[in-house]
């Protein structure tokens, strides 16, 4: 009688695919929560492009009272209506807002606009958008 190795009944692989299961579920929550704050990030880049398009609106109409007065050396209530404008959030203007207009001797009025988003803490600074008019 040939000799023949001895077969062992083959072993059972038992708790495999809940291990796989779980890793799965693993990499899956990784991703949701990476694709979570990718999306908080992207509303807040949204919310600062707004709030810099605004402050290139705010300085644009100041600049068009300009050209319309054709002196860059406004009436002080044309300013000051301007610069409340500017501090009002909820008419159009920026959060925690402040604008200022100062003219130089060559006739170049500098337009700018400061302010500081209520997400970002003080410590980090304020932003500022500066603009420069000449008037031929």
């Amino acid at each position: 009688m040939p000799f023949r190795p001895l077969r062992l009944p083959p072993r059972s692989q038992r708790g495999s695919t809940l291990v796989e299961v779980l890793i799965a579920l693993l990499v899956l929550s990784v991703g949701v929560i990476g694709m979570a704050a990718l999306h908080g990030r992207a509303i807040q880049y949204a919310i600062d492009a707004e709030d810099r398009n605004r402050a290139a609106l705010l300085a644009n109409e100041l600049a068009s009272q300009m050209w319309l007065a054709r002196s860059t050396s406004l009436a002080s209530g044309v300013v000051s209506a301007w610069q409340t404008r500017v501090a009002t959030a909820s008419a159009s203007g920026l959060p925690n807002g402040s604008g200022s207009v100062t003219t130089d001797a060559a006739g170049v009025a500098t337009i700018t606009i400061t302010w500081r988003p209520p997400a970002r803490p003080s410590s980090a600074g304020n932003l500022q958008y500066v603009t420069q008019v000449l008037l031929p």
